[in-house]
């Protein structure tokens, strides 16, 4: 009789595999722990991994053991640290939990260095990438010009989302701002719906619902919708109102990541896109 595994056991033995490697490549001196005389284990023990993770040694060592346990985001992100993993390491250790990694300016797998160029040859052209969330990963310079200063911003507040109800200069840059958000709201519960349990999700909506009265109110009329692409007006400080086509290229379906794209919709808009881009260059 043939024997099925199951993908939730792989998955646990492959994460128990990972985790033992980690830590047996990292040496006491790298986390500023004592050698001692007496070690016999290779790099770092699973007492020495729990307690710079704050997490129970008999718990890490089921997890080493391939238990099923539940793991939370938290913890993953605590082990990612004490383990000193770079962000390759770090995205595979999400990916094996089955955790949504839930620390704001992480490098992104998505980003790769052709999406960044890629990026950059659409300027004049208005262009980033997002994921589920709203949450800004990449950009160009005619972007963050449209809307406001990405670059002045800390990692956690480059949400479109977020920017929408507590960005002044984002708000002002929105020709329907009204109908906007109200839309944006509508599609986050939408998408939210896949993501309920996980920590970055829950913790967006509750700054959000902390930091905007406008935003509280617009949620609890419980509206959904999905993705589609249209024209949308801005209107920009240095060279006035715009008319773009709003786009989406979709990099990675299963994270929801995707390259949002603006092109003109009419020859004003057009050159007013050059205008701005040809302004960002002179201010570099």
């Amino acid at each position: 009789m043939t024997t099925v595994v199951r993908e939730p056991d792989i998955r646990r033995h492959e994460l128990a595999d990972f985790l033992r490697s980690r830590r047996e490549r990292i040496t006491p001196e790298q986390v500023s722990l004592p050698r001692g005389s007496r070690r016999r284990t290779p790099g770092l023990r699973r007492e020495e991994v729990a307690h710079l993770s704050a997490v129970g040694v008999t718990w890490y060592t089921w997890l080493e053991q391939a238990r099923d346990i539940q793991v939370s985001a938290q913890v993953i992100d605590a082990l990612a640290r004490a383990l000193l993993l770079d962000p390759s390491e770090r995205a595979h250790l999400f990916a094996l939990a089955g955790a949504v990694d839930p620390a704001p300016g992480t490098p992104c797998p998505t980003i790769t260095p052709a999406v960044r160029l890629m990026l950059e040859r659409l300027d004049p052209f208005p262009a980033c990438v997002q994921n589920g969330r709203y949450d800004i990963l990449a950009y160009n310079r005619t972007y963050s010009a449209l809307l406001c200063d990405l670059d002045a911003l800390p990692p956690e507040d480059r949400n479109c989302l977020w920017l929408a109800f507590t960005n002044e200069r984002w708000q002002s840059a929105l020709g329907n701002r009204a109908e906007t958000v109200r839309l944006m709201a509508a599609r986050f519960r939408a998408d939210m719906a896949e993501h309920l349990a996980e920590p970055a999700w829950k913790t967006l909506l509750a700054r959000l619902r902390a930091a905007s009265p406008e935003f509280c109110e617009i949620w609890e009329r419980h509206e959904v919708v999905g993705t589609a692409s249209k024209t949308k007006r801005f209107i920009n400080a240095s060279v006035g109102e715009l008319s773009l086509q709003h786009t989406n290229l979709w990099l990675s379906p299963s994270s929801g990541s995707r390259l949002v794209s603006y092109v003109p919709a009419d020859d004003e808009a057009r050159e007013r896109l050059e205008r701005l881009h040809e302004l960002t260059l002179a201010a570099v």
